[in-house]
């Protein structure tokens, strides 16, 4: 059984996407900025968010910060959007997930300059991912494929069975492990909460991908010997006896299932680490198009 270490691939790409960096200030060129949006003070949210301005800090990014309060009105939040979608300087934006109640989140996300939605949520950006044409890949199902390639798992042929079919993982992984070429060229079953007979449909596959947010969901005896398990669950768990008073649990009973499995990810270290290193790979990719735009 092999761990799939997201904490040192992460740290892998963070390197590349330094050394990129600098060679752009040794030329005097500019640099890629990613900004984000929050509203509120989830705690939740703001960890997250401060993760991704270190992140740029490690790599050279320029980033910058807008925090709106939670009662901000969604004309409000439009408004903010634009400024960004117009603001030359900026590469790439987010907005922090998720949003409060008088705000419609598709609304926003839609509102989103497509050639600076590094989350990849935007319509025309998913379009175009399920068209396999260049688009932003949303980072998490980004990380995710950089994972199975630089483990050189294969994927050709094999069977791939998403748990969840959330707009953010299950079902961009439903299509990006169906698209041609690696990873990709497997036979995907998309499962779900009305799904019957999940095990016999999960001790089938080669390779199971589960983000359901439901702690030890997966257990041994719903996959077969050597299988390739990606946990993309992460729930906090009170406990009494832990420091903080609560774990970290994935969707995966990793003591178990690690035992029969080939490969698996961990949580925390596994997916989680990724997706902050996509997305800045995503904004790089973003400067890189709007440098090319400029000199047309």
């Amino acid at each position: 059984m092999t761990i799939l270490d997201g904490k040192k691939i992460s740290n892998d790409i963070k390197n590349e996407i330094k050394a990129d960096v600098d060679k752009m200030k040794a030329k005097g060129e500019k640099v890629p900025h990613l900004a984000a949006i929050i509203v509120g003070k989830d705690g939740a949210s703001l960890t997250y968010v401060n993760s991704k301005v270190k992140a740029c800090e490690r790599v050279g990014f320029e980033s910058s910060l807008h925090k709106l309060p939670n009662t901000v009105s969604e004309l409000e939040l439009l408004a903010k959007i634009e400024e960004l979608n117009q603001n030359d300087d900026i590469d790439g934006f987010i907005v922090q997930l998720p949003l409060p109640p008088q705000i419609d989140t598709q609304r926003v996300l839609n509102a989103v300059d497509p050639d600076k939605d590094v989350d990849g949520f935007h319509p025309t950006n998913f379009g175009k991912m399920a068209l396999d044409m260049t688009s932003f890949i949303p980072a998490t199902p980004f990380g995710i494929l950089e994972l199975l390639e630089r483990y050189d798992i294969p994927t050709k042929g094999k069977h791939t069975v998403v748990i969840g079919r959330s707009y953010i993982v299950g079902r961009p992984m439903s299509i990006l492990m169906g698209r041609s070429g690696f990873p990709g060229n497997s036979t995907v079953t998309l499962t779900h909460e009305f799904t019957k007979n999940i095990t016999q449909i999960t001790s089938q596959a080669d390779i199971i991908i589960i983000a359901v947010g439901i702690p030890d969901f997966l257990k041994t005896e719903m996959i077969k010997d050597d299988a390739v398990i990606i946990d993309v669950g992460i729930t906090r768990v009170p406990d009494e006896n832990a420091e903080k008073g609560y774990v970290i649990k994935g969707d995966v009973d990793f003591d178990q299932v690690s035992k029969r499995a080939s490969y698996i990810t961990p949580v925390p270290g596994g997916v989680g680490p990724m997706t902050v290193s996509m997305l800045l790979k995503n904004t790089l990719l973003a400067r890189e198009m709007h440098r090319r735009k400029a000199n047309l």
